[in-house]
């Protein structure tokens, strides 16, 4: 890929440097140590690597005196090879350096090492230590190679390698095995493919094994099914040698067998599972560890859990037998059951003949763990109703509530209601652990507690955990602010994060009192200190880095702080180090930084990359090109001009598709032109091809961005799984890139009517890219998969044909029995179930008109939430729904707040006049509407219009929480009433209205009152711009001109957007092109169409990360100086053969002169 630099000239020019040594020493070769002299004759081969293996031996059994560096040196000299200390040691770091780049020479170098070599590198890699090497002239930080080592792409792979060729043979199998624990933990798990297994060792003394089982335990999850198959394999035919069935009929598996498979046990056959040994399951079942192991088998079928279940059944141990319950503080959950001993396999029981209410109990809590298994939901819910129903035999829902662990989640909303305030109090232990409530049901329980409650104080909230969600917004605001500060600093605080914006909002209002602020913001920690405004900031002034390290800021936020902060601190990198702080650097900050500092905190801005905008890194990539060209990472030269690429020799492609490969191209390059100019350097470094493995583990997340020819063609069939396996994580493929990885599959697996389960499973994140034909066979052979498929792919919206056949895989195997008593219309319908519905998720689209027509009332009752959370429902879908809900609850006037709530989507279809009929006068139930985004214009006025009259507010009394709950409904507000908004209240909920996408005319209203808050345009900075969001679209054409252009950068993207046409065309051709990259991006092609050729060319400008502040645009010779004599990057960076390119600059040793 890329052509090894010489090292002559490097060392040529240390040579001339630092002078050659003087030093003789008479007689070196006989004064000089063996080890010493062998590692001096390396050194003189150019074998650096094993000569540092030689010092790291010599070092592990001898004191290094001071004259022993000049007796090397000498012996050097004695053999006409002249180094000084600084360029020996420049040398090899620079030897080192090119085989962190080069891991297949690397590899090359391992195999060459002798013995006592190669032992010395693997005893490196052993050591956990931060250890060092000290030469007295040298520092050697051997911890510091060790972890750059294994953190670096390829060089894992060769370890692995390595360590499989070579290590069994030379050192204790023990330590060999926690090399590759070591190795394989470190990497994707893509190291282990199928036939790795061929090279894993079948004579390992016992315990070696079983460690090594161990790491392949652990990397269970990482490794493809094939693979799992495999090392299955292989490590059963190891356990079947040590076992001592004599004959078929007997099994091989022991107890200590499954204990060793772990979660390898999945993959017993059936067969096999049914042969095995009463005596060996119940000692198996008895261990300490068992219900560990068993807790964790997620992707275990319901085949094999009832044949295990039926082979524990057949042993010495009753499941049904509570004698063992130890009763511990009358608690029932504090017992040790025998279920407890199932694990998972508690999700499966299936015994429940003559079970009486107290194992029932038992069983329900243990089933909280279910919801870890990979598939099978929809039976572990109908097991669970099941169980739900024998629990509560001969006793009230108010008397067993406590005791039903997590199936409370499937009560219905009567059966809720109809609980008394007491029975919720007395199981509010139980209730506010579990996960899965719908919002619905959180509003009721959180009413019923409350009612007990006479007034909401710190204890009682602290109480409700994950039922948090349901205390109203007014209730929040009813509590003292002593009380909302304690709980915020409590446990319950976890769940602040589940608050509607509204709810938020209330607390903060509490928090932020007008007379006393300080102390209330600088209590807020987390996530949750965003939401405080940029005007209560700037009233607060006991701010430092320290207080500000646990909490997560805006940018607005970041401006405002960190300018505010440079002025007072003595220690400015303080202000990096706090991590959120970096989103408030400017530009005008970088370029202020002298050169020492800026190389000696860049760090700061690495560790901080995913925090900054694109400007930001934009600025970075400007400043380190001006002062150390030679030394910078080089992803940042793609947040520069496209032409800057052509700086990057070929002997330095590696570093460069290393780095690139290490961040997002996505978040890094926002212009398609540009992306193409850069993966155009990408496929150069690659010359159009990828040879193998050790190119995918370079390329990293660049891997996403191979132009479809490459992956049709490019891809050798060495480099094909490494590929494929980087390839399923990719987010959003093209579709050329799709329709090439499709053909790729086709040639290699053939038709999906020809696949194997595990086939099946590897290529799910794939299944979309397969016609609905394709897909037929997969839905009647492995519908289980397919489901599963689908349940990962939750955050995307998947393709028609996909989904039509998770559909119709799920409607083949439910029962096709039409309803006994159907409703008119609906005679030989088979109505959805609540089970097809809670296994069809997206694929809920699906549902013909007809059948939601005729679904059942229950079921919709029980599915509603989940229906109204589907994003592929059509129109005439959600009317249906909406029909179906009138049908269920009656008209929308006699519909309550957890009916309004549980909607989602469905509530779209409410007409104006439907939507007046709600009871709108909760702002818990407004925001719960205004959280859609696709109201008409008239149904969010009407949405907005019932508010003001059901709660009786006017708009001049509207709170802060209430402009937040109002959401986008807020845009329909009459523009004359905006003026009658308290400024009190609208200048610390700013941001919040910022990200509304309202008309121009409601934006431009929004402005005006903006400039109450924050004075006139001219005097806006930019943590006031960014605070202002899409309301700085309300700007006039003159106070946009009048805008400064080192602001331009600060408009969020989403104002850019909604400036209308004619405004935004008033932009200087100097403030478009200071746009800076993001925002650049953001510009429609309506705007776009109004621009002059000038305006377009400083737009490109922009887009392409051309700079416009301090420095020319001009990329100039490498040297370090600044220089404007050249506009061509050509040729910039010829030196760079001694350029490093990775943050760690120096690997092996720090000088101590």
């Amino acid at each position: 890929m890329s052509q090894e630099p010489t090292t002559y000239s490097l060392f040529l020019f240390l040579f001339l440097s630092h002078g050659v040594s003087s030093y003789t020493v008479p007689n070196s070769r006989q004064d000089l140590h063996p080890l010493l002299q062998n590692m001096a004759e390396e050194i003189i081969d150019g074998s650096y690597l094993n000569a540092l293996l030689d010092l790291i031996q010599f070092q592990s059994s001898h004191v290094w005196t001071d004259d022993l560096s000049h007796r090397v040196l000498a012996y050097l000299n004695s053999r006409n090879v002249a180094f000084t200390i600084p360029s020996l040691q420049a040398a090899v770091e620079n030897h080192l350096e090119q085989r962190l780049h080069q891991p297949q020479k690397l590899l090359e170098d391992l195999r060459k090492t002798d013995a006592q070599q190669f032992r010395t590198a693997m005893k490196c890699l052993l050591e956990d230590k931060k250890d060092g090497l000290d030469l007295k002239d040298i520092i050697i930080d051997l911890g510091e190679i060790r972890e750059r080592a294994l953190q670096s792409p390829g060089v894992n792979r060769s370890l692995f390698l390595i360590t499989l060729e070579r290590c069994f043979q030379m050192l204790n199998s023990l330590e060999c095995v926690e090399i590759l624990g070591k190795v394989l933990r470190g990497s994707s798990g893509s190291f282990l493919q199928p036939d790795i297994t061929e090279r894993l060792p079948r004579d390992l003394r016992e315990d070696a094994f079983k460690n090594l089982s161990a790491v392949f335990k652990d990397l269970y999850d990482k490794t493809s099914a094939h693979s799992q198959r495999a090392l299955y394999s292989w490590m059963t035919g190891i356990l079947q040698t040590s076992s001592n069935a004599t004959d078929d009929s007997a099994s091989w598996v022991s107890a200590e067998h499954l204990w060793v498979l772990g979660r390898y046990m999945v993959h017993l056959s059936f067969e096999e599972i049914t042969k095995i040994s009463p005596i060996e399951i119940g000692l198996f079942i008895s261990y300490d560890n068992a219900t560990k192991q068993l807790d964790m088998v997620y992707d275990i079928t319901p085949e094999l859990a009832q044949a295990f279940l039926e082979r524990i059944s057949s042993s010495n141990f009753n499941m049904r037998n509570t004698s063992t319950i130890h009763r511990q503080a009358h608690e029932l959950w504090a017992l040790e059951p025998f279920p407890k001993m199932l694990g998972l396999l508690v999700c499966f029981y299936n015994d429940l003949e003559l079970l009486d209410a107290t194992v029932a109990q038992v069983l329900l809590y243990q089933m909280i763990k279910c919801s870890h298994l990979r598939g099978f939901q929809a039976g572990v819910q109908k097991l669970k109703a099941e169980l739900l129903d024998i629990a509560m035999e001969n006793q009230t829902l108010n008397e067993t509530l406590g005791s039903l662990s997590d199936a409370v989640v499937g009560l219905t909303y009567s059966q809720l209601e109809s609980l008394s305030p007491e029975a919720v109090h007395g199981a509010i232990s139980t209730l506010n652990q579990v996960s899965g409530w719908a919002k619905s049901q959180v509003i009721i329980l959180s009413a019923k507690y409350l009612a007990h409650e006479k007034v909401l104080s710190f204890y009682n909230v602290s109480q409700m955990g994950a039922l948090l969600a349901g205390v109203s917004t007014q209730a929040f605001c009813s509590m003292k602010r002593k009380d909302i500060s304690q709980v915020l600093r409590s446990a319950v605080s976890q769940y602040v994060s589940d608050l509607s914006p509204a709810q938020q909002q209330g607390i903060l209002s509490k928090m932020v009192q007008a007379e006393d602020t300080a102390p209330g913001i600088v209590e807020i920690q987390g996530a949750f200190f965003k939401e405080v405004s940029l005007f209560d900031l700037r009233r607060q002034p006991g701010f430092n880095s320290t207080v500000l390290k646990d909490k997560e800021l805006g940018r607005s936020q970041a401006l405002f702080l960190y300018e505010l902060l440079l002025k007072t601190t003595r220690r400015p990198e303080e202000l990096l180090s706090a991590g959120q702080l970096v989103k408030g650097v400017t530009c005008s900050h970088i370029d202020a930084m002298s050169t020492d500092f800026f190389l000696a905190h860049f760090q700061d801005f690495q560790n901080n990359f995913a925090l900054l905008s694109p400007y930001q890194v934009n600025c970075l990539a400007w400043k380190y090109w001006e002062v150390s060209r030679l030394s910078m990472p080089p992803f940042l030269l793609a947040a520069l001009p496209a032409r800057y690429l052509a700086s990057v020799p070929a002997s330095q492609c590696v570093p460069f598709l290393i780095s690139l490969g290490k961040s997002w191209l996505d978040s890094l390059v926002l212009d398609s032109h540009k992306k193409t100019s850069v993966l155009r350097k990408v496929q150069q470094c690659l010359d159009d091809s990828i040879a193998d493995e050790y190119t995918v583990d370079i390329m990293g997340n660049l891997l996403c961005h191979l132009p479809a020819a490459i992956i049709d063609r490019g891809i050798s069939p060495r480099a094909w799984a490494t590929a494929l396996h980087g390839l399923r994580d990719c987010p959003d493929l093209n579709p050329e890139q799709k329709a090439a990885v499709r053909l790729k599959l086709l040639g290699q697996y053939g038709l999906p009517q020809h696949w194997t389960a595990e086939t099946t499973k590897d290529l799910g994140p794939f299944l979309v890219l397969f016609s609905g034909d394709e897909l037929s066979s997969i839905a009647t052979k492995f519908p289980e998969i397919l489901l599963q498929a689908a349940s990962k792919m939750a955050r995307t919206l998947p393709t028609k044909e996909f989904l039509w056949a998770v559909f119709q895989s799920v409607r083949n195997s439910s029962d096709k029995i039409p309803s006994y008593d159907p409703m008119p219309g609906c005679h030989g319908v088979v109505a959805p179930s609540s089970d097809d519905i809670f296994k069809l998720a997206e694929a809920n689209a699906c549902w013909a008109l007809e059948d939601l027509r005729c679904m059942e009332e229950d079921t919709f009752i029980r599915t509603v939430e989940l229906l109204g959370a589907v994003q592929g429902f059509s129109r005439p879908q959600l009317m249906t729904l909406k029909e179906k809900a009138i049908q269920v609850w009656d008209m929308p006037s006699y519909w309550r707040e957890h009916h309004i709530v549980s909607l989602g989507r469905i509530a779209l279809a409410l007409n104006e006049s439907e939507l007046e009929q709600l009871d709108l006068s909760s702002i818990d139930t407004v925001a719960s509407l205004s959280w859609q985004t696709e109201w008409t214009p008239g149904q969010a006025e009407s949405i907005l219009q019932g508010y003001l009259d059901d709660s009786g507010y006017s708009i001049q009394d509207l709170k802060s929480f209430h402009l937040v709950g109002l959401g986008a409904t807020l845009c329909a507000i009459n523009i004359t009433e905006i003026p009658l908004i308290k400024i009190s209240e609208f200048r610390v909920v700013v941001a919040r209205i910022g990200t509304l996408l309202c008309s121009t005319h409601v934006l431009a209203e929004f402005k005006r009152k903006a400039e109450v808050v924050f004075g006139d345009p001219t005097e806006w900075t930019s943590s006031v711009l960014q605070e202002l969001g899409t309301i700085a679209a309300g700007l006039t054409k003159a106070e946009l001109r009048m805008l400064d252009k080192d602001l331009m950068p600060y408009f969020q993207p989403s104002a850019i957007k909604c400036l209308p046409d004619e405004i935004f065309k008033e932009l200087s051709a100097e403030q478009i092109a200071s746009l800076g990259p993001e925002n650049a991006a953001a510009v429609t092609h309506a705007q776009r169409r109004r621009l002059s050729p000038l305006q377009l060319q400083s737009l490109q400008q922009a887009l392409d990360g051309a700079k416009t502040h301090s420095w020319q645009d001009a990329p100039a010779s490498a040297g370090p100086t600044r220089t404007s004599s050249s506009r061509s990057p050509a040729g910039a960076l010829q030196s760079w053969g001694l350029w490093l390119g990775c943050p760690l600059l120096v690997l092996m040793a720090k000088l101590l002169w």
